[in-house]
């Protein structure tokens, strides 16, 4: 092995094990691997059966995703040529592999990339517990016995040392014994250790942090016996470039935001205007897990070596502040409205609890009842206090990180683009510094529109129409509202009384 191997040539005729590639950030990798990597030899992509699909039948349909549409126009027939699937489950012992696909997997893999992960902050402990620790620890067991390993590459999260307000590229000690937290997973009852969670993960807002956190120290414990590394992605975001600019298939971060204002049914957002958003695209991040993949992998391995821990996040790089993010989706919806608005864009920002909680309930819970009530009436099924539901309890689950600040180091990040051969910079070079904020948002609202809510960018027109209209609406039943709350105060008696008193002080 040798550095001096551009990356398509580190991962000529390797084969390639990976965990969560049917999820958001999976998808992408694979789809990167294969369309910049062509030379790879195969992909054995961890899949379970799901909802009475079998693992096979979920690998098609899973290619026919639109992130697979490059591969698919350009490069057709090769993921059929080079994916496979391996019928288990990241939470099962062993990986639930079966004996011939374990030894496939230790006899031909050379490089694993574990990003199977629940990012649902609200999961139970145990729940959580299975699937990012003990999960980590199932793959950790394959690395060490597979014959020629080049690499493992562990996707951890940004997040993963609240407890602290600077966050560097270093490993922190452990919230707890890994090793004894899955003991008590696996023999305290569900009940006893809901109750007892809140005080067991400590400093930590919830279990999927507390996880993630010991979830590195299984792979860190490591160190000069897997040529591991770590990288902590920030929150995740839409793509920049590829496969396609604003790719996306989840809400999370600020284009859940972008709709929720976009259709007009989000007026309020308790968090700090001033807050830094850390937010990193999809592709850079994954630009980032394939260039340590052949940083490490290209250097032979020794007992004295560290496993190199890389903050995966905008930084200093790539500031924007939530006001920002809030002021800029008001804009964007302007130019590109979403369909079947409920009613124009508009709310903010507030510091104040109260004020929020105050605003979710005229303006969020009261209109959504008023809604649903008329639907009921139309003989159509209410729907508007579920979603108003739905956001809610993100919102709240999301309160702890719009109300804190962090400040993320990232100089491994930075450095790690240097180590890049110039055959490699047009591919994988992630230039976080050079975006256009509004262009990606832009891109990002196009593709929340394409691919999450499946609208016809043909209908715009119409949208544009309906959104002059309800900014219209919009408008009058605000006048409509100050002129009879300014009416209600003209005719208390005691205000009333005062201002004829100013008038006669005045004019007499």
């Amino acid at each position: 092995m040798t550095q001096e191997q551009t990356i398509p040539e580190f991962f000529t005729g390797k084969n390639i094990f990976i965990t969560g590639g049917s999820g958001f950030m999976g998808k992408v990798l694979i789809e990167k691997l294969l369309y910049s990597c062509s030379e790879l030899s195969k992909i054995y992509l961890l899949l379970r059966d799901k909802k009475g699909v079998r693992s096979e039948e979920r690998l098609q349909q899973m290619y026919s995703s639109p992130c697979f549409d490059r591969l698919r126009n350009e490069k057709p027939e090769i993921f059929e040529r080079k994916v496979a699937c391996v019928s288990g489950d990241v939470m099962e012992i062993g990986l639930g592999l079966s004996e011939e696909h374990r030894a496939v997997l230790i006899d031909n893999v050379n490089i694993i990339f574990h990003v199977a992960a629940s990012v649902r902050f609200d999961d139970p402990l145990q729940y959580a517990a299975k699937l990012n620790l003990r999960g980590t620890r199932e793959v950790v067991e394959l690395a060490k016995a597979i014959k020629n390993l080049s690499v493992m590459v562990h996707v951890s999260t940004s997040y993963s040392n609240t407890n602290r307000e600077l966050v560097e590229e270093v490993m922190y000690p452990p919230h707890a014994d890994w090793r004894e937290a899955l003991e008590i997973c696996d023999t305290v009852d569900e009940h006893t250790l809901r109750v007892l969670t809140p005080k067991y993960i400590g400093e930590m807002p919830n279990t999927y942090t507390f996880t993630k956190q010991l979830a590195e120290h299984v792979v860190y414990e490591q160190k000069g016996v897997l040529p591991a590394t770590i990288i902590r992605p920030s929150i995740v975001i839409s793509s920049a470039t590829e496969p396609v600019p604003g790719w996306i298939e989840n809400y999370n971060g600020p284009v859940g935001l972008l709709v929720a204002s976009g259709k007009g049914i989000m007026r309020s957002l308790y968090t700090n205007p001033d807050l830094m958003a850390d937010y990193i695209p999809v592709d850079v991040a994954i630009q980032t897990i394939i260039t340590a993949a052949w940083h490490r992998g290209t250097k032979k391995l020794k007992p004295t070596d560290d496993i190199p821990i890389y903050n995966c996040c905008s930084g200093s790089l790539f500031k924007i502040t939530m006001n920002e993010v809030v002021e800029m989706g008001r804009s964007l919806a302007k130019d590109m409205p979403l369909d079947g608005m409920l009613w124009s864009v508009g709310g903010n920002l507030t510091t104040s609890k109260t004020w929020h909680y105050l605003k979710v309930l005229i303006l969020h819970l009261l209109p959504a009842v008023f809604v649903d009530t008329l639907l009921r009436i139309l003989g159509r099924k209410p729907m508007l206090v579920k979603v108003q539901r739905r956001i809610y309890i993100a919102n709240l689950a999301l309160q702890y990180y719009l109300i804190k600040q962090w400040t993320f180091v990232n100089s491994n990040l930075v450095a790690l683009r240097s180590f890049l051969k110039e055959t490699d910079r047009a591919v994988f070079y992630f230039d976080i510094e050079a975006f256009d904020h509004r262009k990606f948002f832009y891109d990002s609202l196009i593709g929340a529109k394409k691919y999450l809510l499946k609208e016809n960018l043909d209908d715009l027109p119409k949208a544009r129409a309906h959104s002059r209209r309800l900014a219209i609406l919009d408008f009058v039943v605000k006048t409509a509202f100050y002129c009879y709350c300014a009416n209600w105060v003209m005719k208390i008696e005691v205000v009333n009384s005062a201002i004829n008193s100013v008038i006669n002080c005045i004019f007499y």
